[in-house]
């Protein structure tokens, strides 16, 4: 099986860096995942990101600590079992913290997600969420469980806990591709896939405003950058739980700079 997952889906041009990749690539792979908690301008995902990215040929949406940023979130997450939030969120929580579904080669997947504690808000606990995650798949299923986590060292602890168990362990949240892709006991490590947005920006937003207040201390929003957007992402081989190969990608989306204004007027609920 083979399975692509997308880093940090950053605001419209983001957005349509996604829909352009996948256009040629998506026949390449069996499944697709992308986290999208920050589609709406960084600041959550609406139901016309969530509806553009599926229309795009992701079949798993995930959610992080932006879950709920924007009011149509928790109808949204009761709607629909392809927009998975943390399983660290407290019971009762709107929404799903994995999900198992058909991929196209027939076989069935299992994606989940947990988030980090250090220094984050305060959640349950991520190492009993994985296994919980874990638990649930059938034995020769592949499962994919994305860190949403700040500290690398929790990342890397997580992977370690779910050596040998998981299909892969996949970090995001922090928006810096990192190079340490590997494989141990059949598992597929990374400590961040990365952001798919406006590279030359401060992880997504402008960085005019965020100069302005790290040198000044004074206030001033923050507004997300506008322009050419790179995707970045991993590609996993799969054989039933085991994974056999990793391979991480950047693709710059030369072309999008435009798309990417046009679709920030169509996607309602975008912060700026």
């Amino acid at each position: 099986m083979r399975v692509l997952f997308i880093g940090d889906v950053y605001g419209a041009p983001g957005v349509s860096a996604v829909k352009s990749f996948l256009r040629s690539a998506r026949a390449s792979f069996d499944f697709v995942i992308a986290n999208g908690e920050n589609c709406a301008g960084g600041f959550g995902i609406t139901r016309a990101h969530f509806r553009a990215l599926r229309d795009a040929g992701v079949d798993v949406v995930t959610l992080g600590n932006h879950t709920f940023d924007q009011p149509e979130a928790a109808q949204l997450l009761e709607e629909t079992p392809r927009l998975v939030r943390p399983l660290t969120y407290p019971r009762g929580t709107p929404g799903v913290g994995f999900v198992t579904l058909p991929a196209r080669d027939g076989s069935r997947i299992t994606v989940g997600q947990v988030m980090g504690r250090l220094f984050m808000e305060a959640m349950d606990d991520p190492f009993e969420a994985a296994d919980a995650i874990v638990e649930a798949a059938g034995p020769d299923e592949p499962v994919i469980v994305e860190v949403h986590a700040e500290a690398t060292s929790e990342k890397k602890v997580l992977g370690y806990h779910l050596e040998g168990r998981a299909s892969a362990v996949i970090g995001t949240h922090t928006h810096v591709q990192t190079a340490d892709e590997a494989l141990y006991q059949g598992t597929a490590w990374i400590t961040d896939v990365g952001m798919t947005g406006v590279e030359h920006s401060s992880i997504g937003m402008r960085f005019e405003e965020v100069h302005h207040r790290m040198r000044t201390k004074q206030p001033r929003r923050f507004k997300p950058a506008v322009g050419t957007a790179t995707l970045c992402a991993v590609a996993l081989t799969l054989e039933g739980r085991r994974a056999r190969s990793i391979e991480r990608l950047r693709w710059r989306a030369d072309d999008l700079a435009d798309d990417a204004v046009q679709d920030s007027h169509a996607l309602h609920g975008e912060r700026t």
